[in-house]
């Protein structure tokens, strides 16, 4: 390792190093989780420039690329400035990729699908990142990286890049900045990016929005109490996977795919073009996982071909501006002097039954619209 490489290097580049939540504490900036004065020891750091980060993405620096995701997910305003003036020089940048969105019920094996499909495509002389949104730590807001732990082999692969994501709340699990970081990984030359999801929520509709292919992965003989869950999202998923089809589950696994397969049938397919088909594998021994590929590439090569794949891109983009600009109101709305005086004690009157939800939500926007 030369000597610039190694001054590139974070204070402790173990995978375990957990640093404090997107509010603060890395990158030159106070954190707000510890009693001294918000600062947790050793992590604050000199707050680089737009070009530093810039180039550093550019040039696939894996530290840089990191601290620049750490920057786009901050809240403070003086790393959102520079945020978006990385953001906007690396847009014409990116590379074209292919963006997989992944989410199933708990215990589907999910993490462990990704690390031998991740480790299959490096291995074919792709670059792989995977972005997998984990529950935010009560503590201090972070990711408490537990899918980073899960994918070891594919953590320590030089081709591939994993970023666990704090949810901060989102319902379902989908992390507010995951679109900027999956510009940032293309912009890097990561050219397969990986979305996966805590579980299977409301939020797997976001994820449809910013993904060109969606995966559901299911597991045989879970029980009648998934068959909710299953309904909604079977709706939106270009390929379902039963997965750890091995041993003694076989049998079952088998049947569940011709039961999707049946019901598939009825259903108006998620992608305009596309019959989304039911698909077996087992991820504990890599059986069928790299099949799952041939049908992304099938898939893409039939809507590129149509033209579906772009317009796709297109509406998403419009969709982003759109998100953006509600989250901006919800913001400026709640930041209000008069809507921050009197939200809570009309919350309460709602609670007790004094007044209906409507009449103080619309006292709250009469007092939003006042100067």
């Amino acid at each position: 390792m030369s000597k610039k490489d190694k001054d590139k290097q974070p204070e402790n580049p173990s995978a375990l190093n957990v640093r404090g939540g997107v509010t603060g504490g890395h990158d030159g900036m106070p954190g707000n989780s510890s009693a001294n004065g918000g600062e947790i020891p050793g992590t604050r750091r000199r707050l680089l420039s737009a070009r530093e980060y810039i180039d550093g993405v550019l040039s696939g620096d894996r530290v840089l690329l990191a601290r620049a995701i750490t920057l786009i997910e901050s809240n403070a305003a003086a790393h959102q400035e520079v945020a978006q003036e990385v953001l906007t020089a690396l847009l014409p940048e990116r590379c074209e990729s292919t963006r997989v969105g992944i989410t199933g019920v708990p215990g589907a094996g999910k993490s462990t699908l990704i690390e031998v499909l991740g480790t299959g495509l490096t291995a074919l002389g792709h670059k792989v990142a995977v972005t997998a949104v984990d529950p935010s730590s009560s503590l201090t807001g972070g990711s408490i990286l537990g899918d980073k732990t899960r994918m070891e082999k594919l953590a320590a692969d030089p081709n591939a890049f994993i970023r666990p994501s704090p949810t901060g709340g989102t319902l379902g699990g989908v992390a507010r900045k995951t679109r900027e970081t999956v510009m940032l990984f293309e912009a890097a030359g990561y050219d397969v990016i990986l979305v996966e999801t805590v579980g299977v929520g409301q939020s797997e509709i976001q994820v449809r929005s910013m993904v060109d292919f969606f995966l559901l992965v299911l597991l045989a003989g879970a029980g009648d109490e998934l068959q909710g869950i299953k309904k909604g999202v079977v709706e939106i998923a270009d390929a379902i996977l039963v997965n750890k089809a091995d041993g003694a589950n076989l049998s079952a696994a088998r049947s569940a795919r011709s039961g999707f397969e049946r019901v598939l049938h009825y259903l108006r397919p998620a992608t305009e073009g596309w019959t989304t088909g039911a698909h077996l594998s087992s991820a504990a021994s890599g059986e069928g996982v790299m099949d799952l590929w041939g049908v992304v590439e099938k898939f893409t090569e039939i809507t590129k071909g149509s033209g579906v794949f772009d317009r796709r891109r297109t509406d998403q983009e419009k969709l982003w501006v759109g998100s953006l600009v509600s989250e901006g109101l919800e913001d400026l709305f709640r930041s209000h002097p008069g809507v921050s005086e009197q939200m809570a004690a009309l919350e309460q009157q709602v609670a007790r039954g004094e007044i209906p939800a409507t009449a103080a939500a619309r006292k709250l926007l009469d007092l939003f619209r006042k100067p």
